[in-house]
């Protein structure tokens, strides 16, 4: 006979499979919350989406409050990755934020690699892992000197800009994203410069986002193809 507080221990056959069990209402609340955005759907297929999810919170906080009491990490659960994406993705439904979080659940799917223990997954996790770590010096700086340049760049493009194009360019927060998709080199399209100074200067801008963008691409990289080898 299984104990309850053996679900909740997933190095027990009965844990796996109530992991895969809440893996796969996971995915059934995620594919109800994508049902649920599409138009014009009939009073009876909303409500039947609705005891769908209505079933799956209720399931999910029986399973919250479970592992909090019985799981091995006990109170520490509440602090961890999983269980703050497992009280965010809940609490909405019952405090009518009016916001969403349905969608976060997706993360929890991560467990699945630790559960039926993936060997090439666990190492490529790894090998990542220990690639960002090497080289967080490195990509702090790289972040902080982009925050930097979208700075100026909003500030730079507002003086120039604004004047002629006062509703794209109405303050230098307005201009904050022109400046990030301009740094990133997206380049969407949506606001862009009209003027011959500001033209000049996205040029240069985008030749400087050009290499923001490259420099940590090719830290990352390097890193991975190290620890690879190691």
């Amino acid at each position: 006979m299984v104990r309850f507080i053996d679900i909740f221990d997933n190095s027990k056959l009965s844990g796996k499979r109530f992991e895969i069990f809440i893996q796969f209402l996971i995915i059934t609340s995620i594919v109800t919350f994508s049902i649920e955005t599409l138009p014009d759907l009939s009073a009876q297929l909303i409500r039947a989406l609705n005891l769908i999810e209505i079933s799956c919170v209720v399931i999910f906080t029986i399973e919250y409050i479970g592992r909090i009491a019985f799981s091995k990490k006990g109170l520490k659960y509440i602090y961890s990755f999983y269980g703050i994406i497992d009280l965010v993705a809940v609490l909405p439904f019952y405090i009518s934020l009016g916001i969403d979080l349905r969608s976060i659940r997706i993360l929890r799917l991560l467990r699945l690699i630790r559960i039926l223990k993936l060997p090439k997954f666990n190492k490529a996790i790894k090998i990542l892992t220990k690639s960002f770590k090497t080289i967080k010096a490195e990509l702090s700086v790289v972040i902080m000197f982009a925050l930097v340049f979208i700075f100026l760049s909003s500030v730079g493009i507002y003086f120039f800009e604004n004047d002629a194009q006062p509703e794209n360019f109405k303050s230098i927060f307005h201009s904050i994203w022109w400046a990030i998709a301009t740094l990133t080199t997206v380049g969407y399209g949506d606001v862009y410069p009209i003027t011959l100074g500001g033209k000049i200067f996205s040029s240069f801008i985008i030749l400087i986002g050009i290499g923001i963008v490259a420099i940590p691409t090719g830290l990352i990289a390097s890193s991975i193809n190290q620890n690879i080898k190691n």
